[in-house]
């Protein structure tokens, strides 16, 4: 499936005539985790999804709302992530679903077993900061995010290994789930430092560089002053940035950026507005940037949240 799977189906569930509007399930096993395709076809109100383990949603056609326990009334739209913990509920409104154009969402479980011998791994490789094997998720913080392009190829290489009938099926489908569960450790403590560092801006040197950059993503990068605000040399500085954000002071703030951008402009704060507020000066780099990251232009994410 070299397209995105976005506003498309693979064919192994197209032919399929529905059994049930709401919420019609197609489903495909693999190891230690599930691919689930649901269509549902006509509007509906708090229809309850809950999981066992890790439950991975991404949005493909359509909208929906979400309520968790803490949340209420949350979009989910396509080019977005949302995970539960194990056990936690969503109820789930469906707002546009119609016979001719339903709603079409993908989840993907993963098992308990599987999430706990990745976390393993990541805390043998990143000992300095452990990741919490037993509630990767905080249930009372459910993440919601628009996700890259990065992942969303990822999600389309991982529901065609699920559905395509290949030799290695299972193996292709193992590393594919090994590296969604990374990501979503990755990005989940990533905003849980992000959280501390807004609470405790001054715990130590990389924390009042992390609430530095976020105050100011407007503002160009210059490692050696981060570095005297870390109070560290500068090779030891970018040494252990990368070590805790798996990533370059400029790729962080380049990530941060497209986080504020994305959130501005669900606020209908304009393009034009949201590039000069975070420090771009030509529209159509700010533009580009935003695509490549997302996969989608900015004006289509104002354009979704007007719809």
């Amino acid at each position: 499936m070299n397209k995105p799977f976005m506003g498309e189906k693979p064919l192994a569930w197209q032919k399929r005539a529905p059994s049930e509007l709401i919420e019609n399930r197609v489903c495909f096993a693999g190891p230690h985790a599930e691919l689930s395709i649901y269509d549902t076809y006509e509007q509906a109100q708090k229809v309850s999804l809950k999981a066992s383990s890790l439950l991975y949603c991404g949005m493909v056609t359509g909208a929906k709302v979400m309520h968790t326990k803490n949340r209420e009334n949350i979009s989910f739209l396509p080019h977005e992530s949302f995970i539960l913990s194990p056990d936690e509920e969503v109820l789930i409104d469906f707002p546009e679903a119609q016979l001719d154009l339903p709603t079409t969402c993908l989840t993907i479980e993963i098992s308990k077993e599987r999430v706990a011998q990745i976390c393993d791994r990541m805390n043998d490789i990143m000992s300095s900061s452990p990741i919490p094997t037993k509630t990767p998720i905080d249930p009372n913080q459910p993440l919601h995010t628009l996700h890259t392009q990065a992942t969303q190829q990822l999600l389309n290489r991982l529901t065609s290994d699920f559905v395509q009938n290949d030799p290695d099926r299972d193996l292709l489908v193992d590393f594919g789930v090994s590296e969604l569960v990374t990501r979503i450790l990755r990005h989940h403590g990533r905003e849980a430092l992000l959280r501390f560092t807004q609470h405790n801006p001054d715990a130590n040197g990389l924390t009042c560089v992390l609430h530095w950059i976020e105050q100011n993503l407007a503002l160009p990068l210059d490692v050696n002053e981060l570095s005297k605000k870390a109070c560290m040399s500068r090779s030891r500085f970018y040494d252990a940035f990368k070590r805790q954000l798996n990533c370059t002071p400029a790729e962080y703030q380049h990530q941060r950026r497209m986080s504020r951008a994305y959130q501005r402009l669900q606020e209908h704060v304009s393009v034009t507005e949201v590039s000069y507020e975070l420090g771009y000066q030509s529209l159509s780099h700010f533009s580009r940037r935003f695509h490549q990251h997302f996969g989608v232009s900015p004006r289509q994410i104002t354009q979704e949240k007007l719809n």
